[in-house]
């Protein structure tokens, strides 16, 4: 172990941040998740289930995003997946 103050803040900052960091990670993943499932199981469009869920995972992206937790591109990439979902199972459902 070092013993240089400087180099043991940072590893300390580092340590906090990584958590904070995996919050924001874990919660857009749970929020995609759930929003894509919901997407899947529902038989009405447009649902305003969808919609909340959908409005919520945006919000969450761009907040991590914003925090630098993701990259901009990362998050742009999300959210096309959620639209891409959202307007396939549209698709499917006027067919």
């Amino acid at each position: 172990m070092t013993q240089k103050k400087s180099i043991i803040k940072r590893i300390k900052v580092a340590k906090r941040n990584n958590a904070r960091n995996k919050v924001y990670k874990s919660s857009v993943k749970h929020i995609m998740k759930k929003c894509l499932i919901a997407i899947q199981d529902c038989s009405i469009f447009p649902s305003p289930e969808i919609n909340t869920q959908i409005a919520l995972a945006y919000s969450k992206i761009d907040k991590a995003v914003k925090k630098g937790v993701l990259h901009s591109n990362t998050g742009a990439r999300k959210k096309s997946r959620l639209t891409r979902a959202l307007r396939k199972q549209k698709t499917l459902h006027v067919s």
